[in-house]
């Protein structure tokens, strides 16, 4: 798959995505064994996001800050050997896990609301956050076997991989419209 002039390995953004799949299955399963453990979990991380605000649009600006923020350190993660996306993917679907279960079995949430509250914005955002991934692994592989000398490849390689990581903000730009105007109506929040 091409875009914006540079090729998309499909293979590792499916890769990606699957790892945030089995990672999010994992959180879900570590907070049934654990549930007092994931409660604590979810309200460390409710405290560093802060409260939701009845004003859609300061919602939409803090989703898309943290979202963006997220998606550029998975992309400078890339220069880390390639490994750095993984890891990323792999704690952001664990935490999801967690944080369905903690809504679902301690708050009470019937799957189905969760399932509404995260699939309109998740649909875009997940693959947005592992392109960002891959942007940052393409980087890597073009500093590490593009034709060239050093100084060449890290230059080509922060070209292709920035194409490929502004295409995942604009796309983070569209699952925050979508989070905070969307997804409260479709799931009743």
């Amino acid at each position: 798959m091409d875009v914006l002039d540079v090729k998309v390995p499909k293979r590792t953004m499916g890769h990606l995505l699957l790892v945030f799949l089995l990672s999010a299955l994992g959180g879900y399963w570590a907070g049934a064994a654990s549930p007092n453990t994931a409660l604590e979990a979810v309200r460390k991380i409710i405290e560093q996001i802060g409260p939701i605000s009845d004003s859609s649009f300061h919602n939409f600006i803090k989703i898309f800050t943290n979202n963006s923020m997220v998606a550029l350190l998975t992309f400078i993660s890339g220069l880390f050997f390639g490994l750095g996306p993984w890891f990323i993917m792999a704690f952001n679907g664990f935490v999801v896990g967690l944080v369905v279960l903690a809504v679902h079995r301690i708050g009470g949430m019937p799957m189905g609301q969760i399932i509404l509250g995260l699939v309109p914005h998740g649909v875009v955002e997940i693959p947005a956050i592992a392109l960002a991934g891959v942007a940052g692994i393409v980087w890597y592989r073009e500093i590490i076997s593009g034709e060239g000398d050093g100084g060449e490849r890290f230059r080509r390689g922060a070209v292709k991989g920035l194409k490929l990581f502004i295409l995942s903000v604009l796309l983070l730009f569209v699952a925050a419209l979508i989070e905070a105007y969307v997804t409260p109506r479709v799931a009743g929040l």
